[in-house]
């Protein structure tokens, strides 16, 4: 619980005004900055400049989605690396490459919202190496998964050579009927798009812009999805199926400690962050996904209860990490199947849902069953 406080000292360095309330203590400005960067930096000891190789420099992806979390990871860990270059150190800790999934390839109602974003970033933080890049590049970095949407999903792209790699895209995610499906897939396809395009640049590791509140989410949709196998990935810190390592320096701290945060250092860029929608009644339940229902409760529930949604996200690292040599892995999340994998004869089971019978390869997680049974065939012509 965070909250703006008056006619106190900081309880820090007991001589500037507190402006905030943090964790139960009256901090001033620069006193909280200090307390939320120390907690990223604590985070991140495995890439301190003392760990670094001596034959390579380390190279890591940053993905930015303009929320306020991953623009305010950006602004600390470029402001350590700047601190680095300008202290007289020859190196600099790692080399930070940012990744941003081009906002309207994935919501085209974006478009006017997101027009000069990166340009801002850049002059900003003109230091670090960008890349911006449509979410149909996934076909470019990730050259499995024409096969795995084909193959998997019934859908005969190879009847029609013409059509674009968007199409084939767009066709693919209108194919599902519900908003918690779409939303699910959304994210599967974020994930191989990010991790293959970090892997094709030789990329030691990939920090994500999740802060406790965000990760308390996903932990809750995942399990009411059928994910809770794949927890581990998707919330803590290790290696990940796909040889890349995982780091989340922004678990540790509340989505609204890093709104306060973004209110003070980061002032000049205030105009180009994408405010998450406070009123959640305006969703119909038709367009309501599990992702939204959660971050809905966080959200309400977090400001009463803080320590009851850091609980979740704590008893997630206590979960043992299955092991994935020799595991079948899932053909469209990529995540060891595990004992979710159906076992049974043959490639494919019809399995009826709304609407009529849904193929699902055999070879899918439960999570990616559940989500597969929510397709309908394909509206547009398949040639």
């Amino acid at each position: 619980m965070i909250e703006k406080v008056r006619n106190m000292s900081c309880v820090d360095c007991r001589f500037a005004p507190a402006c905030v309330t943090v964790r139960t203590r009256n901090l001033c400005e620069n006193c909280f900055i200090r307390f939320l960067q120390t907690k990223v930096l604590r985070r991140m000891e495995r890439y301190r400049l003392r760990n670094a190789p001596k034959d390579r420099q380390r190279k890591l992806i940053l993905p930015l989605s303009y929320g306020v979390s991953s623009l305010a990871l950006l602004h600390i860990v470029s402001s350590l690396l700047l601190k680095q270059r300008t202290t007289g150190q020859k190196r600099t800790a790692f080399d930070l490459h940012v990744l941003i999934v081009d906002p309207v390839s994935l919501h085209p109602s974006k478009g006017a919202a997101a027009s000069g974003r990166l340009a801002k970033i850049k002059e900003a933080y003109p230091d670090n190496t960008y890349s911006e890049v449509p979410l149909r590049s996934i076909f470019d970095y990730d050259p499995d998964i024409r096969g795995d949407i084909s193959q998997h999903t019934g859908i005969p792209l190879g009847s029609n050579p013409s059509r674009s790699d968007e199409e084939i895209l767009n066709l693919f995610r209108a194919s599902f009927s519900t908003a918690t499906a779409r939303a699910d897939i959304d994210g599967i396809l974020l994930r191989r798009l990010i991790v293959a395009f970090a892997k094709s640049h030789k990329c030691d590791g990939i920090l994500w812009g999740d802060s406790d509140s965000r990760l308390a989410a996903k932990t809750l949709a995942n399990v009411a999805k059928g994910r809770g196998s794949s927890l581990v990935w998707n919330v803590c810190e290790g290696m990940s199926p796909w040889d890349i390592y995982f780091n989340f320096p922004l678990r540790d701290l509340y989505k609204s400690e890093l709104e306060v945060y973004a209110s003070y250092a980061l002032r000049d860029l205030q105009q180009i962050i994408d405010q998450d929608p406070r009123n959640f009644e305006d969703l119909s339940n038709r367009h309501m996904s599990i992702e939204d229902l959660m971050s809905q409760y966080v959200l309400t529930q977090g400001a009463k209860y803080p320590g009851v949604m850091a609980n979740i996200v704590r008893t997630v690292d206590k979960l043992t990490t299955p092991g994935v040599e020799n595991a079948k892995m899932c053909i469209l999340c990529r995540v060891p199947a595990g004992e979710n994998l159906n076992a049974a004869s043959g490639s494919q089971m019809d399995i009826g849902s709304n609407g009529g019978t849904t193929t699902v390869p055999r070879s899918t997680c439960y999570g990616c069953m559940r989500t597969l049974l929510d397709m309908k065939a394909p509206t547009s012509n398949s040639g």
